[in-house]
């Protein structure tokens, strides 16, 4: 048994989703919708805290934390920080789930979660891997979490920033999750212990998506908000997950065992698979407006945030993938939301401009998503997931270009973001042609050409695509004023040059060189 973790007294083991569903519903920890799904309040926090995100500096991870963009904490600070929680525990009941990650088996986690709020328990027990049938749960985790919302950290005596904290000591691999409700926290600690561990045993951990077809499976990176889950939810397609896989030498495989939708203007037209997710029994929508007399639920209304949520076991999905495993992908699909309107919808890449994308992580956010943003903001997230990715995102850039090389693997830059002027001017991209244009990817149809050099930014673009107008692959040409086009395309070039700066030093010419350039 993990020394660091000695059993929580109090502690309800593995209790299954209607046992979880009555404690919530008991402790008014939420109130079921119409339908069935559990919906959720997640009080002040109403998304990650990456300020109050630390990593134990120990001399295990002193040489292979990227300590640029993660936070440190000293050893006993985390010390003081565990006995302190252990001791608030101690006068609670806590559910506890014996649960594992990865799919493949070669290389599944032992997880073990202590959560103080029943659907903390049940929302973990969606997203992570249930245990086999016949196991005990008796074997000791690889990984254990202790969530507690309750629980105020002391920033003086805690060595952190304020009353919440989320701590992660990967020699002991214990994270500890206090004073915020937002259970995504448990899912992301997941996901930044297994983008630690993996590099080490020959697997690349991404922050995608992923689904299958005969033809061969693909991958699907991108930040929230750019059609990530929605993409992968294809009916003519197998999915494997829709956020966290690992890449080894024998394909794709999903660490999880469910989906973490978001749930903003979902809509049963665009996007069935997923809405009808939402409506059934075992589903938890987070921050969602319920009305209080029919409880049907208002996916348009964004009062609480615009980062509303559903949780579900992948089993929801019907075209859901039983192993959570597939091939080496043919097609790699790096999704952006350029609301600058400047990107053309679809764009084929070489092995180093993939990786250049790919160190990039670029996207942009719009006007209303965030209090103050009055005009489109570029959004940089290295390797599509910087918060999650503790090495060096050039260690991450490296293996996944050995990857590609390797397996001559098809990679794509897909913009699902707008067409014929920026945010408040233009028009977002017909998802009608999003979906066009990924099948001739996905289908190998599109790169067998013809392209044409962007002048803008150097990048190869189709001439045609089945089912598009062509005029939409040229995003110059959408605009009124060509002029206009081309001093924003400038402007987001210089964008993307500043933000790669730190890295061109550490990464091959090449892929320095494949930054988007004017002729």
């Amino acid at each position: 048994m993990n020394a660091q973790m000695r059993p929580i007294l109090m502690a309800l083991h593995n209790l299954e989703a209607p046992r979880l569903y009555e404690e919530a519903i008991r402790r008014s920890e939420g109130m079921t919708a119409a339908g069935g799904p559990l919906v959720v309040e997640t009080g002040l926090h109403t998304g990650r805290s990456p300020k109050d995100k630390f990593i134990v500096r120990d001399a295990l991870t002193e040489g292979s934390v990227w300590w640029d963009a993660n936070q440190a904490m000293t050893p006993d600070d985390f010390d003081r920080l565990h006995a302190d929680m252990r001791a608030h525990a101690q006068a609670r009941e806590i559910f506890t789930q014996e649960l594992q990650g990865c799919a493949d088996p070669a290389h599944r986690v032992n997880i073990r979660v202590h959560a103080e709020l029943a659907w903390h328990a049940l929302f973990i027990q969606h997203l992570l891997i249930r245990r086999p049938t016949g196991t005990t749960g008796a074997e000791a985790p690889d990984f254990t979490i202790l969530d507690l919302p309750s629980f105020k950290a002391d920033p003086k005596r805690h060595g952190c920033r304020s009353e919440t904290v989320i701590a992660l000591d990967f020699s002991r691999r214990v994270a500890l999750i206090g004073g915020t409700r937002y259970a995504g926290e448990i899912k992301k600690s997941v996901f930044t212990f297994l983008n630690f561990l993996m590099p080490a045993r020959g697997v690349l951990p991404m922050h995608c998506a992923a689904n299958d077809h005969a033809r061969g499976s693909a991958i699907f990176f991108g930040l929230s908000g750019t059609g990530k889950t929605t993409l992968s939810a294809d009916s003519s397609r197998t999915l494997i997950g829709d956020d966290e896989h690992g890449w080894s030498e024998s394909g794709v495989f999903n660490f999880e065992g469910g989906c973490y939708a978001k749930a903003i203007r979902l809509s049963r037209e665009l996007e069935p698979d997923i809405h009808a997710a939402s409506e059934r029994f075992g589903a938890v929508l987070e921050n969602v407006a319920l009305d209080p007399m029919t409880r049907t639920v208002d996916f348009d209304d964004d009062s609480r945030t615009e980062n509303t949520r559903i949780a579900y076991p992948l089993e929801f999905i019907a075209n859901a993938s039983q192993s959570g495993m597939a091939g080496h992908p043919k097609n790699v699909v790096m999704l952006t939301c350029d609301a600058f309107g400047v990107l053309p919808p679809i764009v084929k890449l070489d092995p180093a401009q993939a990786i250049y994308h790919f160190l990039s992580g670029y996207t942009a956010r719009v006007a209303g998503t965030e209090t103050g943003l009055r005009e489109p903001q570029a959004t940089f997230s290295t390797c599509f997931g910087a918060p999650f990715m503790p090495r060096r995102p050039t260690e991450y850039g490296a293996m996944l270009r050995r990857l590609i090389e390797t397996h001559k693997v098809d990679c794509w830059l897909l913009n699902t973001g707008w067409t014929g002027g920026g945010y408040g001017e233009g028009r977002r991209m017909p998802i009608g042609v999003t979906r066009a244009l990924l099948k001739g990817a996905l289908d190998g149809s599109l790169a067998k050409g013809p392209f044409r050099r962007d002048p803008h930014l150097g990048l190869s673009v189709p001439l045609a695509a089945p089912n598009v107008d062509t005029g939409l692959l040229d995003p110059a040409s959408t605009w009124a004023s060509r002029e206009r086009y081309a001093q924003t395309a400038a402007r987001l070039v210089r964008m993307f040059d500043d933000n790669f700066s730190a890295l061109s030093p550490f990464v091959a010419r090449d892929v320095a060189a494949s930054a988007p350039h004017g002729d």
